[in-house]
């Protein structure tokens, strides 16, 4: 599995949308600045998130950007797959695939199989509110001295 930064871009836009659910709308400035992503950039990011039914939009001077679903129904995997398709390290790993003489043999393949059914169990078990969940206990840790 490989993350472009489109891909990252919107991890992270939903990420902060859902560090911020149930406080209003945000502005694409505000999510460009804390991702750190260009404004034109992330705005055809979130529009496709927003085709996805991922986030909602608000327009007008109070406008910005909320999660369409809770935090909690939101799968890590899915906005991964919804941004960068398939997971699976090659295309021989999907059950349709017949491009390949020996895929029924291949020891390649079934290796290939188990790293994108190991990286599926992890992605498809971490929702957004374990991750603000995550990300909140590090600020926590960060804030202790001695």
């Amino acid at each position: 599995m490989k993350i472009t930064f489109r891909g990252d871009y919107a991890l992270r836009a939903v990420l902060d949308l859902a560090m911020h659910y149930n406080q209003g709308v945000v502005t694409i400035h505000e999510l460009a600045k804390r991702a750190d992503a260009p404004v034109k950039f992330l705005e055809q990011v979130l529009l496709d998130l927003k085709k996805g039914g991922f986030v909602e939009s608000r327009r007008g001077t109070n406008g910005g950007y909320f999660l369409s679903r809770h935090p909690q129904d939101i799968k890590l995997g899915e906005v991964i797959r919804f941004a960068e398709g398939p997971i699976g390290p090659i295309a021989c790993v999907d059950e349709d695939y017949s491009g390949c003489a020996s895929i029924y043999n291949c020891v390649f393949r079934k290796v290939y199989k188990e790293v994108a059914e190991a990286t599926s169990g992890i992605i498809d078990n971490i929702t957004f509110q374990d991750l603000v969940n995550r990300t909140k206990g590090a600020k926590r840790e960060l804030a202790y001295s001695i």
